[in-house]
């Protein structure tokens, strides 16, 4: 289900309006706080699923999401009208285990849940397992939602997990849950979420696009303050305040270029693990379109 909220007073939308789709997770903060801008106009969709907010990005009902960069890839790969032209941050992914758990290696015949198999959250749980010599069949892998992963752990259906903030803070500080792998060390400067545009939006209204991302990267500046980035979060998680200030210390707002050297990482782990044979290359799905301005 998508639920809308309009952050200006106009009524229908229109060439000015700017509709933007995002999750209720840390990772959407820059979208969420772009919409603060007072020289645009950001109306915010709400959506509960990945496959739901990506129906909405590829068919153009949103001009554009915060997603996660391989669902966009791998749609672009069949040839759905995407472009990302920002990062929607750095950082900010743990692997949150049981308390029977003291160690990756104890993931041996558990059961460790990602959110989508398209993610960078399946991505380091890969590296987790080479890192520490543990073979992919070894660990049984489910999706779930994250909302449901903390008290999964809890109950002991899963191991472990790995999914957007706050759900890893909520699993640490309700569940039992303690980190057994972050992301800075299992993959250095790897990507996730991103902002993505569809097509129609940079082709149609190129300078109102550029606008945009000039307005996201300067949302995102701003989000380095802890205080603005917990306020922000609070406006779409009802999670208490400690919880949240305990995700936020894990995650990077700044600096949301995507570099072509990250890029072409992400791309062959991608291939590696065996998310996508031929991921789109840089230049074609990568378009920064600030400079356009």
């Amino acid at each position: 289900m998508a639920l809308t909220a309009s952050c200006r007073k106009s009524g229908a939308a229109d060439e000015h309006t700017i509709r933007l789709a995002y999750l209720p997770i840390s990772h959407a903060l820059p979208v969420i706080e772009t919409a603060s801008d007072p020289e645009l106009r950001v109306e915010l969709i709400r959506y509960g699923s990945w496959p739901e907010l990506m129906d909405a990005l590829i068919t153009g009902r949103v001009d554009g999401a915060s997603v996660l960069i391989e669902l966009a890839m791998k749609a672009r790969e069949r040839g759905a009208p995407l472009t990302a032209v920002a990062l929607g941050h750095r950082r900010g992914n743990v692997i949150v285990a049981g308390a029977g758990v003291a160690s990756a290696e104890a993931l041996r015949g558990r059961v460790f849940a990602i959110p989508h198999r398209n993610s960078s959250h399946y991505l380091l749980f890969r590296s987790l397992l080479e890192q520490h010599g543990l073979q992919p069949s070894e660990v049984q892998v489910v999706e779930l939602s994250p909302s449901e992963m903390p008290s999964a752990l809890f109950t002991g259906q899963i191991g472990g997990y790995c999914v957007a903030e706050p759900f890893g803070a909520v699993g640490i500080a309700r569940s039992g849950g303690h980190v057994i792998g972050e992301s800075d060390a299992l993959w250095p400067d790897g990507l996730c979420c991103a902002l993505v545009l569809n097509n129609r939006m940079i082709e149609q209204r190129p300078s109102l696009a550029a606008r945009l991302v000039k307005a996201y990267h300067a949302a995102g500046n701003r989000l380095s303050d802890p205080n603005v980035a917990l306020r922000t979060l609070k406006q779409i998680s009802r999670q208490p305040d400690d919880v949240l200030r305990a995700s936020l210390r894990w995650i990077d707002f700044s600096q949301l270029t995507i570099t072509e050297t990250a890029y072409r990482d992400l791309a062959e782990r991608m291939r590696r693990y065996g998310l996508s044979e031929a991921p789109p290359e840089y230049a074609d799905f990568v378009n920064p379109i600030v400079d356009q301005q």
